[in-house]
């Protein structure tokens, strides 16, 4: 298989009548998902160019799902384009990719016109009704070859300007071909899709979704944050696969939602972005004793995750959940300062990576492609790219992974050097403490610590001081309601120190 829609079209012929996506307004069946794309598909080919990007700048639905796969069809590559992002983001991110098309809703059409000339703005209304052109989407298959793109996921970029990660046909195959048989994902399942189509969490969601035949299930965005009717909507929906982000699940069990509602269905719960506060863990294993719970760790650049850990419900975590083992296919090392691998224990390195799902670069940046993406030190024989995380992780004495943060998360602080997260997890751990995040004010040289929980911040420093050296231990402490989330659903730590934490 070299095209990612194989998929699509052997799901048509097997289970023609099935639904396929599903989402608040209405359900398509998998033969008519094919149907729909092709068309779009057709009508997008006459003035699309092979290998070209499309932006895409619709709700999270099911029109706009095959709105990507009409893309592909035409031989290009699709970049979701969040309609939450203000609109000189939408310009940067324009500017960056400088695709010929973008394939919008009346009700969205207006926004683009100061990105996007009239004459490229292009209606879905309109690409449906165009007939299929049978031949000339075959023409364009003939000439596909699995290393061209598939998608486009925007991120920051540390010059201001956003970076494009753009990910192949063959990295998204590979790894879906394997995450569906390691976590037993079938046509039986219906999985509620959380996560926006810019963040490639929901690349899970959808190709495991036609990979296998499951239904997928968009879960409508303003659900989060009404927990109770996010319930109702996962058990009406009987979803049996949840794989969200840490924030949408914290969100739930924060207002104690599942003593409302447990959604009974779900038998696999997998999470990833940020470590699992082991609280907000213990709640969602109580109320669904017999679900599979998994932690998944990886970044964009190396097509959604790269290990896994099967949470061991007989096993106590003192030192938090390891990043697990490698997926299939993938090998995951650690380079110290030097280059050198890192195997002995306890001895903290650059998580890096090797293999099929490393993304193709970042699009229009060859010179921060060549700085991310550089030849592997540990291989003088002949070029091998490999992916150097900018993430720091240790071997436990049982020769398991554990996160140890993000090189730019490892502070000097009172001439010590410290991961945040491990304040973190011994702030949240504390009894009446329900989620927190730390932050350093470089300027200020002062260390904020953001919680939810009942306790004041005395109470906190005085819990602290058995537990942490006092170097650790936080200058300020500001409770929270709600944290701030960016648009991937993972904590906004700027946004905490705009607020008041910052003029501490």
């Amino acid at each position: 298989m070299i095209h990612i829609l194989e998929h699509l079209e052997q799901r048509a012929q097997q289970f023609p009548h099935k639904a396929a996506l599903v989402d608040e307004r209405q359900a398509m069946t998998f033969s008519q998902a094919l149907e729909t794309s092709q068309r779009i598909g057709s009508s997008l080919a006459i003035s699309l160019a092979k290998g070209q990007p499309v932006a895409v700048y619709m709700e999270k639905s099911v029109e706009n799902l095959c709105a990507f796969w009409g893309i592909l069809y035409a031989g290009g590559f699709y970049v979701s384009f969040n309609t939450q992002l203000p609109i000189s983001r939408l310009t940067q991110m324009q500017s960056v990719l400088q695709a010929p098309f973008v394939i919008t809703d009346e009700e969205h059409r207006d926004a683009l016109e100061g990105v996007f000339p009239p004459h490229r703005i292009l209606l879905y209304r309109d690409l449906v009704k165009s007939a299929i052109d049978h031949p000339q989407l075959a023409r364009i298959r003939q000439c596909h070859v699995d290393t061209d793109p598939l998608y486009a996921n925007f991120t920051s970029g540390s010059t201001g300007v956003p970076k494009a990660v753009v990910v192949g046909h063959r990295s998204t195959l590979d790894f879906i071909h394997h995450f569906c048989p390691l976590f037993s994902i079938t046509h039986e399942d219906v999985i509620a899709n959380q996560a926006p189509f810019d963040f490639d969490v929901s690349v899970k969601d959808i190709y495991s979704a036609l990979a296998t035949g499951a239904t997928l299930v968009l879960v409508p965005r303003h659900l989060f944050s009404q927990p109770q009717q996010l319930l109702d909507f996962l058990c009406e929906h009987r979803a049996t696969t949840l794989i969200w982000a840490v924030s949408a699940l914290c969100l739930i069990t924060t207002v104690h939602g599942l003593d409302y509602r447990s959604p009974d269905a779900v038998n696999k719960v997998l999470f990833s972005g940020e470590v699992m506060p082991a609280k907000h863990l213990k709640t969602w294993m109580e109320h669904l004793p017999q679900a599979q719970f998994v932690n998944l760790y990886g970044p964009t650049e190396i097509t959604c995750n790269c290990t896994y850990h099967i949470i061991d419900r007989t096993r106590s975590y003192p030192d938090g959940i390891p990043m697990g083992c490698p997926f299939p296919n993938e090998d995951v090392f650690l380079l110290d300062g030097e280059d050198q691998e890192i195997t002995a224990p306890n001895v903290v390195g650059e998580v890096c990576v090797r293999g099929s799902a490393l993304a193709l670069g970042y699009y229009r940046n060859p010179e921060q492609t060549a700085a991310a993406f550089p030849v592997n030190p540990l291989n003088p024989c002949y070029p091998e790219r490999i992916y150097r995380t900018g993430d720091l992780a240790r071997y436990s004495s049982l020769g398991e992974l554990h996160f140890c943060g993000r090189k730019d998360f490892q502070i000097k602080h009172m001439g010590h050097r410290i991961e945040l997260e491990e304040i973190e997890r011994a702030i949240s751990n504390l009894p009446g403490v329900h989620r927190c995040c730390c932050v350093f004010h470089s300027e200020k040289h002062r260390l904020y610590a953001f919680y939810q929980g009942d306790l004041s911040a005395k109470e906190l420093r005085l819990q602290l001081l058995p537990t942490l050296p006092p170097y650790m231990i936080p200058n300020v402490f500001r409770p929270v309601e709600q944290f701030p989330l960016n648009k991937n659903g993972k904590i906004d730590r700027n946004a905490l120190l705009k607020g008041d934490g910052s003029h501490g």
